[in-house]
């Protein structure tokens, strides 16, 4: 009996097979691959290209970029905001369509975010070697630009013969689909491979459902750990991303309301529980609140929740500071949750924290030190409150007071998105997050140019949610070009652009390390050869407008709280344009360190007395063993 078959090229068989795709978790399925983006050129025009417009937009939608890494930032966005369950393609052609894509492919494997790559590659067959921006290597006839991909991919083939598609193709979806390995994944498609055709068995298009799963913690550790909590005077909660991934954030609370354990988020994993939440202590580590740093250094028990313990969490390892304290980790992957010579629970967020609860039901931490938590909690609140608020509604509004401006206008229902610059500490301090998808910060890779694409990627996800994303000029100018397709297609994204003349966040650390602000500012080169002059003529707001954007200026606090509100109601792309006061009250300092090495031996003082500091400093460094 011979196996039915359908015969379709490489590239039409990969969209065909992509569309019956599906993940399932609790219940509810998801497209896998729900769209794909694209720019086309010589390497997969007449392949990916021909099969996408085949297939159709029922089958397989299409969103035309106008930049590689951007078009992955997008899908990075979609996928977090659908919670790993649904995810996009990326095609390009080869040469720098298909180097483009290293940066974005970094920041959603740093991140735990998936997104399908499928470059365009040379001919298997060799046969017109070399051709337009095929990179020849002198002793690896095997190797392309491509494999700039390799290090930064969760997987990657390059699919050289048809039949090689279908074990790949359902690789990649396997790791695309699990929670422990999920990140980006590359399929790289000579130009060749990609229009050949091939007899295809019917079975490789059938509809396939990928369980996304949810482990429970294994019984031992689940032991260990409660005995851990029991032993604890001051335990505290790390919540990261993966609390958001797994939709554990009402296990969070229930697990919080039954023991009184005190929750301090990373930047991934903020808006865990809601900011009034009595034990909601907001960000922790170098751009976290006085309460969290505080708690955290005396901590006896850390519970770290679906978090990697980056060095803005620890202080770059100077934070938790209680000799006897020890690390209990609730994560899917061993890999997290053995950091820190920690007690681990691998396993589902949900999961594990719901069987915590339950074999804690009698256990509640000290009245008192509930008490400590919650004074230091109001006295934060009274800080976020005096960095909201303007004494002069008419005055030129301080970056802090745009955000206020901001929390004054938003809904539970908005998302805030940012990723770089001197925003994401003032966010992680001051915003008060009021529902789980509201706060977006890319802070993995923390990459200049993420907002404004991932803004689309959140838009598509989740059509009608009002979506912001916040942009200095500095991110701005790095990549504004997804704006085009934000009025292409009609989606009504929010763009929050504050001028602030340069790279202010760097300009900060600069400072702090010795390095005088050099080369951080947007100025004329003044007679000495610095960039000291004026600040450049450039008009950001003019940029938007020019791509398509409606643009609203605003010069004082109350001019910039309207715009806001009507950008909010706005059924197009929005710019709101705002000039900082960069010499008023800016954001709270740090509340702990962060190691940036500074110059061992330096002739200017600057320096000398920075690499002072960091000597004092790094001593509070220890190892957690």
């Amino acid at each position: 009996m011979s196996t039915p078959t359908r015969r379709l090229t490489v590239a039409q068989a990969l969209v065909r097979f992509l569309s019956a795709q599906y993940t399932e978790r609790d219940g509810v399925r998801h497209r896998l691959i729900a769209g794909t983006w694209g720019i086309f050129g010589h390497g997969n025009v007449a392949g990916v290209g021909q099969a996408l417009l085949e297939a159709g937009e029922e089958a397989m939608p299409f969103h035309q970029g106008r930049n590689e890494q951007a078009m992955v930032h997008a899908a990075v966005g979609y996928a977090r905001q659908l919670d790993r369950l649904s995810a996009q393609a990326v095609t390009t052609s080869i040469g720098p369509g298909a180097t483009n894509l290293v940066t974005g492919a970094a920041l959603a494997t740093i991140n735990r975010l998936p997104v399908l790559l499928l470059p365009g590659d040379y001919f298997a067959s060799h046969a017109p070697d070399p051709l337009l921006q095929q990179l020849e290597h002198p002793t690896e006839a095997d190797v392309s630009v491509n494999d700039t991909l390799r290090p930064v991919s969760r997987y990657f083939d390059r699919v050289t013969r048809p039949e090689a598609l279908i074990p790949s193709a359902l690789n990649a979806m396997r790791v695309l689909a699990d929670p422990a390995e999920t990140g980006a994944v590359t399929l790289a498609l000579p130009q060749d491979v990609q229009a050949e055709a091939y007899d295809w068995p019917e079975e490789f298009f059938a509809e396939r459902v990928w369980h996304v799963r949810r482990p429970a913690p294994d019984p031992y550790e689940l032991t260990a750990a409660v005995a851990a909590i029991r032993a604890a005077e001051r335990p505290l909660i790390v919540a990261g991303g993966g609390v958001h991934h797994s939709r554990a954030e009402e296990a969070l609370k229930e697990f919080v309301d039954a023991t009184g354990i005190p929750v301090a988020s990373t930047q991934a994993g903020k808006g865990s529980l809601r900011h009034d939440h009595p034990a909601d202590l907001g960000g922790i580590g170098h751009t976290g609140t006085a309460v969290s740093d505080d708690l955290a250094r005396t901590a006896d028990l850390v519970i770290g929740v679906g978090t990697r313990y980056t060095d803005f969490t620890t202080a770059s390892g100077t934070l938790f500071q209680n000799p006897d304290v020890r690390f209990v980790n609730l994560n899917i992957t061993a890999f997290d949750a053995h950091k820190l010579a920690a007690r681990t629970l691998v396993c589902d967020a949900r999961a594990g924290l719901t069987a915590l609860t339950e074999a804690l039901a009698d256990h509640r931490v000290n009245s008192v030190y509930e008490a400590e938590y919650g004074v230091g909690k109001d006295r934060w609140d009274a800080v976020v409150d005096a960095a909201f608020t303007a004494a002069d509604e008419n005055a030129v509004p301080t970056q802090t007071q745009v955000l206020g401006a901001l929390d004054a206008v938003v809904g539970d229902e908005d998302v805030v998105i940012n990723a770089a610059g001197s925003l994401p500490g003032d966010l992680h301090k001051l915003w008060r997050a009021r529902s789980p998808r509201q706060y977006h910060l890319e802070y993995g890779y923390s990459c200049m140019g993420y907002e404004i694409p991932a803004a689309i990627g959140v838009q598509h996800a989740t059509p009608d949610t009002p979506v912001w994303a916040l942009v200095g000029d500095g991110t701005y100018l790095m990549m504004p070009t997804e704006i085009v397709t934000a009025v292409q297609e009609g989606l009504p994204i929010n763009l929050l652009l504050i001028q602030n003349h340069g790279y202010a966040s760097i300009g900060g650390l600069s400072e702090s390390v010795g390095g005088e602000r050099f080369g951080t500012a947007y100025r004329y080169r003044a007679a000495d050869g610095t960039f000291s002059g004026a600040p450049l003529p450039v008009d950001l707001a003019a940029n938007a407008g020019s791509l398509g954007m409606a643009v609203l200026r605003a010069k004082t606090v109350r001019e910039l709280r309207e715009a806001l509100a009507t950008a909010r109601t706005s059924d197009r792309p929005t710019c709101v344009y705002v000039e900082t006061d960069t010499a008023g009250a800016t954001a709270p300092p740090a509340e702990a360190w962060w190691d940036v090495p500074v110059a061992a031996t330096a002739s200017r003082e600057a320096a000398v007395r920075a690499r002072e500091e960091y000597d004092r400093e790094v001593t509070a460094r220890r190892p957690h063993l």
